[in-house]
């Protein structure tokens, strides 16, 4: 009996416990639920990002403070010498074609007016392609409209250039019939090609036309005797070019709505770019079909002889050499390994992501706050920076008629003789996706198909995220590039961001890693990345420190600016409230400035630099630290970042667990 009524009690209290567990945990997920259902309330993200971040989180504002060392430059793009304004009575008109994304298309149209001044030409407003061949888009837009401020363009540059929006009429039906010159300069054309090949040409016709497709058509370094055309290229790109006002409005919401909370934010860009990877041979870090987009892409350049290297690559090599882009899970462990917390607000830049949101799945769950620009704007607000569109045809996808009993019946008594093999299992459902875009004709087809009315518009499109994401990441208190000054003699967008920072702001904190020591430094522990030991964190902290200051720009000097003069806009285009000793000037063996050597600025630059000075002492004086106290952290301040960071994410946050 005593027996029988312990098991009883035990009963009982087992009972009792599985009770308490069942309200305890309703009571849970009745609370996950309201949270739930609130977010799910929200339009967009922005509109709860208080609520969705938490307390805010300030234990690391040293990662997000300016540089120091940079902060006497200043932006100066002024003529300095002798500039006479232009005379209507020139040599002719230049009318250009443009084709390639937005970053092609900005640095075409600087190397466009940069030509204009060159040949004493006027320039016709330029056409943009990719909104031209873009079929039913809005009417409201001209080709140069849709992105930029035509007025602010012309009027901006009327002591520069002499810009009309058309050509005279006389003029136009002999275009049409192609009675003018046209050239198709490379990006890497040189100031006398145009003075002995075009400007004869020029003033014999009157009219010629260009065709870019380079992403420019004039030589990033020009003699010492054209530094007023390189500043001309300054003043074009930081001041001239203004986004549309539209786009201006919604970038500076989006900024607004990322600081709402009151934190700081980072801007990365991938560079996840299908052309960039399939010109370097980067198709072996993805997978199945991505590999083969990017094979079939790289054999094309082959055929154009665009590219002259085998088909197939070592793309591990490659990406031991720095040539392909550092993958967003590798960013994410970079971002930890720098101290950044996990409540750190990462806005993702970028209108082409190459692998969809499967090489986000590990950046994601290090940074759950990754936004990008359809968590920050509504549907009604992309619609209407796009503005009124004439309608597509329908979409006519149908799925293959089911085949009747009959059918199958008549299949079966055809086969043939016995013994027959047993009948094959009923198709599954073919999907649309299977038979629209990259699936459909990668499965069924040996060529890429004609783009279609859809994916026209969709291209021109991108010009327009794009730009948002670009006015959203120069704005970032943080950026890191993904794939910049990747080799290609081309522009890319990562580069045209760090070059509009360093000239508007050269003391925000850019960095500006070297993807072969990066994945120098992953080849110790990359089979265990996510557990590093201490001497790999501080040989990240180290190199990624050093790339914000004086190092970074020594090396971005050296290997960007010779391609794209607008990601390093220094000496030229800046100036110093203080004068840099000439100890710390350094020079390349043809003389040319890889750090120092700018002018001294006007005394309004320098009262202008005090005033904001003081302001931003005054918002950071407490968390101003030395650049090399930050990288000679002690064993015990690692340690103690280490717990730290240990309640900001679960004890196992790898991806792939």
């Amino acid at each position: 009996m005593v027996f029988r009524s312990r098991i009883k009690w035990i009963a009982l209290l087992v009972l009792i416990l599985s009770v308490g567990s069942l309200v305890v945990h309703l009571s849970i997920t009745k609370s996950s639920g309201v949270q739930l259902a609130s977010y799910a309330r929200d339009s967009s993200l922005w509109q709860g990002f208080d609520s969705l971040l938490g307390a805010k989180d300030f234990r690391n504002k040293h990662l997000w403070r300016p540089v120091k060392a940079l902060e006497t430059l200043q932006p100066y793009a002024n003529p300095r010498t002798s500039y006479p304004a232009p005379s209507s009575k020139n040599n002719g008109f230049i009318y250009a074609k443009i084709f390639g994304g937005f970053d092609k298309i900005r640095s075409s149209i600087c190397d466009l007016v940069t030509i204009s001044r060159l040949l004493n030409a006027t320039l016709i407003i330029p056409e943009l392609q990719d909104s031209l061949r873009s079929k039913g888009i809005s009417n409201k837009f001209k080709s140069f409209s849709y992105l930029y401020d035509e007025e602010q363009f012309i009027s901006f540059l009327k002591n520069d250039v002499i810009i009309a929006k058309v050509l005279p009429e006389n003029l136009k039906a002999a275009r049409k019939r192609n009675e003018f010159p046209l050239f198709k300069p490379k990006n890497s054309a040189s100031p006398n090609f145009y003075l002995e090949d075009v400007l004869p040409k020029l003033k014999k016709a009157n009219v010629i036309g260009l065709i870019v497709s380079d992403g420019g058509c004039l030589q990033s370094t020009l003699p010492a005797s054209m530094l007023e055309l390189q500043r001309l290229r300054c003043r074009v790109s930081f001041h001239a070019l203004q986004l549309r006002s539209e786009i201006q409005v919604l970038g500076k919401k989006m900024v607004d709505r990322l600081r709402k909370s009151g934190q700081p934010f980072l801007a990365y860009h991938p560079g996840l770019v299908r052309d960039k990877l399939a010109y370097h041979g980067c198709a072996e870090l993805f997978q199945d079909l991505h590999s083969e987009l990017i094979q079939y892409r790289r054999a094309q350049m082959i055929k154009q002889r665009f590219i002259s290297e085998e088909l197939i690559v070592d793309s591990r090599l490659r990406r031991d050499k720095g040539l392909c882009p550092l993958m967003p899970e590798e960013v994410g462990i970079l971002l930890k390994a720098l101290g950044y917390s996990q409540k750190a607000i990462i806005y993702l830049a970028g209108s082409e992501m190459f692998g969809g949101q499967r090489v986000l799945i590990a950046l994601r769950a290090m940074f759950p706050n990754l936004v990008d620009r359809t968590s920050l704007c509504s549907t009604e607000e992309l619609s209407e920076l796009v503005g009124p569109e004439t309608p597509l045809p329908e979409n006519t996808f149908e799925m293959p008629p089911r085949k009747s009993d009959k059918q199958l019946k008549e299949e079966w008594n055809k086969a043939g003789t016995r013994p027959r093999p047993l009948p094959p299992p009923p198709d599954r459902p073919i999907y649309q996706h299977e038979k629209e875009g990259w699936y459909g004709w990668l499965t069924e087809n040996d060529t890429e198909p004609t783009p279609s009315p859809m994916d026209l518009r969709n291209q021109a499109h991108r010009l327009l995220w794009d730009a948002l994401d670009f006015v959203v990441s120069v704005e970032a208190d943080v950026f890191f590039p993904g794939f910049n000054n990747d080799g290609s003699g081309q522009p890319d967008f990562s580069s045209l961001v760090m070059g509009q920072r360093l000239y508007e702001r050269p003391s925000s904190r850019t960095y500006r890693p070297d993807r072969k020591v990066i994945q120098e430094v992953f080849n110790i522990t990359r089979e265990d990345m996510y557990h590093p030991d201490r001497n790999w964190t501080f040989r990240v902290r180290k190199h990624l420190n050093s790339s914000l200051g004086e190092s970074g720009l020594i090396r971005q000097s050296m290997l960007s600016k010779p391609r794209l003069f607008l990601s390093h806009p220094l000496p030229e285009c800046s100036c110093r409230t203080s004068a840099l000793e000439d100890s710390r000037q350094i020079r390349s063996d043809d003389g040319r400035f890889l750090y120092g050597g700018e002018d001294e600025c006007p005394k309004w630059i320098k009262s202008a630099g005090v005033e904001e000075s003081k302001t931003d002492d005054g918002d950071q004086a407490d968390y101003e630290h030395d650049l090399l106290t930050e990288q000679s952290e002690t064993e015990e301040e690692f340690a103690k970042s280490k717990v730290a960071s240990a309640f900001d994410q679960d004890e196992e946050w790898d991806p792939n667990d």
